[in-house]
């Protein structure tokens, strides 16, 4: 089993859960059904629905067809995941952008952390 942590900013905005909550009924329902059996089953089970970022600490939560979703989450507690960041991916490789924004949200999460 795994816990599911949501990132929130200093000024308590959820920027992950107002993206899922932006997507059509059947894409956060694709979300929210991998979610669960993260919860359930833990991250050792999710295969193939999240993939490690390559050079970074970060995996992603991936919807493929035709969505192509992604969550970028980060493993902490052996089993938990904080999910950083959500976008809908139309290239191949990954954003920069994307990827250096769960980064920064992840290096802003361990500095508060540790207050």
């Amino acid at each position: 089993m795994s816990k599911i942590y949501y990132y929130t900013t200093i000024s308590n905005n959820n920027p992950v859960k107002e993206f899922i909550e932006s997507l059509n009924k059947s894409q956060t329902a694709k979300v929210a059904r991998i979610l669960k059996t993260i919860e359930q089953y833990g991250i050792k089970f999710s295969f193939p629905y999240t993939r490690k970022v390559t050079g970074t600490q970060l995996w992603e939560i991936r919807i493929l067809g035709q969505d192509n979703i992604r969550v970028i989450h980060a493993i902490i507690y052996r089993q938990d995941i904080l999910l950083l960041h959500g976008f809908l991916k139309k290239k191949q490789k990954t954003p920069k952008k994307d990827l250096d924004t769960a980064l920064n949200r992840y290096k802003d999460w361990l500095i508060r952390l540790r207050h």
